[in-house]
């Protein structure tokens, strides 16, 4: 995970999970995972076992669900 930030467009955050080959948020990744279980069960216990290219293909189906406003602002820093 050598991502600065989220790979979500218009996301500041920092990368906290992998998603295919980049990385995102923690926020997003919770989103990830709770489309990729509402897909069905199988789907979810499939992902394990597929290769970075078919992940990544998983990744940005997800990516088009995304509202832009659904997206969190980076936190101020102190």
């Amino acid at each position: 995970m050598l991502d600065s930030h989220c790979c979500v467009p218009d996301c500041l955050e920092g990368p906290y999970a992998p998603a295919g080959t980049r990385s995102i948020c923690k926020d997003h990744f919770i989103s990830f995972l709770t489309w990729r279980r509402r897909r069905g069960t199988q789907m979810f216990h499939a992902y394990a076992g597929m290769t970075m290219e078919e992940r990544d293909t998983i990744a940005a189906e997800w990516m088009k669900t995304i509202r832009t406003d659904d997206v969190p602002a980076a936190a101020p820093k102190l």
